[in-house]
């Protein structure tokens, strides 16, 4: 079963998502902001992490450099969530060293799709 960090400070979103990642077998962690991000991640070797880009205290951008600036998780799968859609945002999603990029609201089967996707480039 795959290990999934859930970086979300919106309850809501947390739980809708957290409810159709349950659903199809993946095991769940969460954090609320992208310290906490840092902090879970290098405890507990996730395999692949779910950005929310708005965050408090450290945004999802500035999380995911810290993250990659890490050896353990130079190549860790990290999906950027935002409601921001411009071509913009997502330069500088993927710049900080996202994976991948998904705005919201969410279209559920593409997220599973790339979800299933980076999970299969990382353990074949």
């Amino acid at each position: 079963m795959a290990k999934i960090l859930l970086v979300e400070d919106n309850e809501m979103n947390r739980d809708v998502l957290s409810r159709l990642l349950k659903r199809r077998g993946y095991e769940l962690f969460f954090a609320e902001d992208g310290e906490s991000a840092i902090q879970m991640t290098l405890e507990l070797a996730p395999d692949l992490i779910l950005m929310d880009i708005s965050l408090p205290k450290m945004d999802g951008n500035e999380a995911t450099q810290h993250l990659r600036a890490q050896s353990a998780c130079a190549h860790l799968p990290i999906i950027a969530l935002t409601a921001h859609a411009m071509a913009s945002d997502r330069d500088k999603a993927m710049a900080a060293g996202c994976t991948d990029y998904e705005t919201k609201p969410v279209d559920f089967p593409r997220l599973l799709e790339k979800i299933e996707k980076h999970l299969k480039q990382v353990k074949p």
